[in-house]
Parts: structure tokens; C-alpha cells; sequence
């Protein structure tokens, strides 16, 4: 699977904790930038789910964004 996606989490978020193991089991490289301590990408988040900040949330290379996908949503995701 070519390219690296990034997720947009918190430190508290058990989905995000739960993704990134299931991605770092698979292989799926990731950036994590957590939303809590970059405001930017804060504004992001609620920008990509109509006001609302959830994680994770994953921007892939194409330029589109999931608010917390599954593992086979994100490798489906990848793979298309």
C-alpha cells in the first residue's frame, strides 16, 4: 500500500489508540498529529466533518478524509 496517511487524534481517544495498532500491525504507514496541541489542525478536523472535531479523523494522499474509519475502510481506501 504506497503512501503514508495522517491521522488527526487526541491523547484520550481510545478509537485512534485501537487504529493505530491495527494500521501499525499492517503495515500502514501513518503521521500522527494529535489535534489537542495543534490548533491548525484543529480548524482542520471541524473543516472535513461539518464543525465537528472527531478522531480520529485520516487524511489520505489524494486529498480526501475519513472521521474514524475502519481498518478495511482505510486499506480499501489506500488500495483504490
Amino acid at each position: 500500500m504506497a503512501g503514508t496517511v495522517t491521522m488527526y487524534s487526541t491523547t484520550w481517544c481510545g478509537y485512534c489508540r485501537r487504529l493505530k495498532s491495527q494500521m501499525e500491525r499492517e503495515g500502514i504507514a501513518y503521521t500522527e498529529v494529535n489535534i489537542e496541541h495543534d490548533p491548525e489542525s484543529a480548524k482542520f478536523v471541524e473543516q472535513v466533518n461539518n464543525g465537528n472535531q472527531l478522531v480520529p479523523t485520516v487524511l489520505f494522499p489524494d486529498g480526501s478524509a475519513l472521521p474514524n474509519p475502519s481498518l478495511a475502510q482505510v486499506k480499501e481506501k489506500l488500495s483504490a
